[in-house]
């Protein structure tokens, strides 16, 4: 029988407005429920946008810092605003850096618990769903449940708490 990892929480905001508000949600939410936890705000971290052309020129030194924080935590949350009906640019570009380090593109992803919630402009079940294909490719166990919120409806207090419950069940894969 394999020993469950302690459990540490990243609450990752892929904007630095309501997203990053609600991330904190999140984190306090986690700390009450006795999980360690930390906000990274994405916006701050200094990645070039993710194409061929960079990517030739060499890793920047910024993603090997990201990668080292994504991998000191054993779960994550995911809080992304939604761009035109999709994924904003800072996570996917965030996503593609991280997914060609190393031989494997899924490793840092595989059999990791995450949640996810928005707060958009929108209706934000489109981000969502697009968000939760994305991290189910890359090998994910994504939480069932995930939180919506926007200008006219706030994240309820017990939403956040219950998806943290939730997320803090799943293990993540051992080696």
């Amino acid at each position: 029988m394999t020993t469950p990892l302690p459990t540490s929480l990243l609450v990752i905001a892929a904007s630095n407005g309501e997203n990053l508000k609600l991330a904190e949600r999140f984190a306090a939410q986690a700390r009450i429920q006795g999980l360690s936890a930390e906000v990274l705000d994405l916006t701050a971290v200094d990645l070039p946008l993710f194409n061929a052309r960079t990517w030739s020129g060499g890793t920047p030194p910024a993603v090997a810092s990201l990668h080292q924080t994504l991998v000191g935590a054993t779960h994550w949350v995911i809080c992304v605003p939604e761009y035109n009906g999709s994924i904003p640019p800072v996570l996917t570009s965030a996503i593609a850096w991280l997914s060609v380090q190393g031989d494997d593109f899924r490793v840092l992803f595989n059999g990791r618990p995450v949640a996810i919630a928005t707060h958009s402009g929108g209706g934000g079940y489109a981000v969502l769903a697009a968000l939760r294909l994305q991290l189910a490719h890359l090998g994910a166990h994504v939480v069932g449940r995930q939180v919506v919120s926007n200008r006219t409806s706030s994240a309820k207090d017990e939403s956040i708490a219950d998806v943290i419950h939730r997320l803090k069940q799943l293990q993540p894969l051992q080696p």
